[in-house]
């Protein structure tokens, strides 16, 4: 079969040139949301009369078949064709004859193309929300089942306040939660359809474009059709907030491979989500954080390209425009990869309750509290942490922790103390005290348990 676009040339397209500029090694991925797409817009050229009822049926039911054979492989799929959507007129010529040739009335393979992408980012956006959400649950499960363990804060990585564990874990539900709200309210902006806005002017055929988009589940037809066929905004909105997202999934990864560590040894990840050495015997890998941590790269290097690709185009389509989809195809695909080995890898992680509530016992991090108990007692919080610098640097010169000075000690320093320092200085009731909203006392904790159960 020739090309679609032939009448017009008098030579065979080079060789170099097919290879160069075919989508369909990647766009093949589109092929449902290509058959979706035309079954709508034959649906309503039957419809309007544009073409008669009986041949839109006979194309229905033509790209039907087709998408059963590609559903199970039995397709044949040529370079020559150039892409997904040529390669499937094409087939349907095959399949029904001449007729096949109407499919294509009142309709550019440049809104065809933008349908597509719409239809499929669309379906994407709500599958990695699901997928995000399971792994909220996760940390909800770890959050529960560890609701009373003690760990330390951090800023700078230097030990700063205790808190509890599942106030950490919870941390991440909520960034998570952003990033399902953001994926979210994206779908406002992805919801519109492009279809009849022709190759940038719209058609002739007296098409009905608010029947197409209806029928694709769209909320909204582009009033622009220039700005239909142009618009690549939800491509770069869905790979910002997929940037946003590996970027908490990385800060998490961080920590666990930290956390992992002999050095902290706060955690234990299951062996399944963990390898070994060639030659070292002993050693136990993060492997799967390690490489969440560094997939994050790619989702920020196909949001830079498509930025890049777009910010110099003229309307309305360019061939630029192809490059659209291969960035966007690798960022769901490491979507998908990432968040479900994230969700059993969190859920199946062992806590280590004692290393975390010995290291709190073992630092200086209950020295605001010091501070804080000699401002109930009067003294104005400036004055107070000098006195507690002070108290910090006497403890380190005499390789002391604050639990393990005397009465007599702190006095020297203020005799503001009393016998009930010791009970303020304890890890529990360090965490407890910090009672105000959202805050790490277990009160505040359980607070966020329920308002996530809820949110799940």
């Amino acid at each position: 079969m020739s090309k679609l676009w032939g009448g017009r040339f008098t030579k065979a397209t080079n060789q170099l040139v097919e290879n160069f500029t075919a989508s369909i090694e990647f766009d093949q991925q589109l092929a449902m949301e290509d058959i979706e797409g035309s079954i709508a817009h034959v649906t309503m050229l039957g419809e309007q009369e544009i073409i008669t009822h009986a041949e839109a049926n006979k194309i229905i039911e033509g790209l039907q078949t087709i998408a059963g054979k590609i559903a199970a492989g039995n397709v044949d799929l040529k370079v020559e064709d150039e892409d997904i959507h040529m390669n499937i007129e094409r087939l349907l010529h095959e399949e029904i004859g001449p007729v096949a040739g109407k499919l294509h009335t009142g309709r550019s393979r440049n809104d065809q193309v933008a349908t597509d992408f719409h239809l499929f980012v669309k379906q994407k956006t709500k599958e990695v929300m699901e997928l995000v959400a399971q792994v909220q649950a996760a940390f909800v499960k770890q959050a529960e089942e560890n609701s009373d363990v003690v760990m330390p804060g951090y800023t700078h990585l230097q030990r700063a306040q205790p808190v509890l564990f599942s106030h950490h874990m919870l941390a991440y539900f909520w960034m998570l939660e952003r990033d399902k709200q953001r994926l979210e309210d994206s779908l406002k902006r992805t919801n519109w359809s492009p279809l009849g806005a022709g190759a940038l002017a719209g058609t002739t055929f007296p098409i009905d474009r608010e029947r197409t988009a209806s029928l694709l589940g769209f909320d909204y037809v582009y009033p622009n059709s220039l700005d239909a066929v142009s618009d690549r905004d939800f491509v770069l909105e869905f790979l910002s907030i997929a940037s946003i997202l590996m970027t908490h999934l990385s800060r998490l990864s961080e920590e666990l491979i930290i956390w992992s560590s002999q050095e902290f040894g706060f955690i234990e990840l299951d062996d399944s989500f963990c390898t070994g050495s060639s030659i070292m015997p002993q050693k136990k890998n993060p492997d799967v954080p390690e490489l969440l941590r560094g997939k994050t790269g790619r989702v920020y290097g196909s949001l830079f390209s498509l930025l890049t690709v777009l910010k110099g185009l003229p309307l309305a389509y360019n061939k630029d425009m192809q490059e659209d989809k291969e960035g966007l195809f690798d960022t769901v695909k490491t979507l998908d990869g990432s968040l479900r080995l994230l969700a059993p890898m969190i859920e199946t992680m062992k806590v280590k309750q004692e290393n975390m509530y010995q290291a709190v016992e073992q630092d200086f991090s209950n020295a605001t509290d010091i501070a804080d108990y000699l401002v109930t007692k009067g003294l104005p919080f400036r004055e107070a942490h000098a006195i507690i610098g002070r108290i910090v640097l006497y403890a380190i010169q005499q390789n002391k922790f604050l639990l393990r000075l005397t009465l007599e000690e702190y006095q020297s320093f203020s005799k503001l103390f009393d016998k009930d320092i010791f009970s303020v200085l304890e890890p529990k009731h360090v965490v407890d005290a910090r009672n105000s909203i959202g805050g790490t006392a277990r009160k505040q904790v359980v607070k966020q348990l329920e308002q996530a159960r809820e949110l799940l």
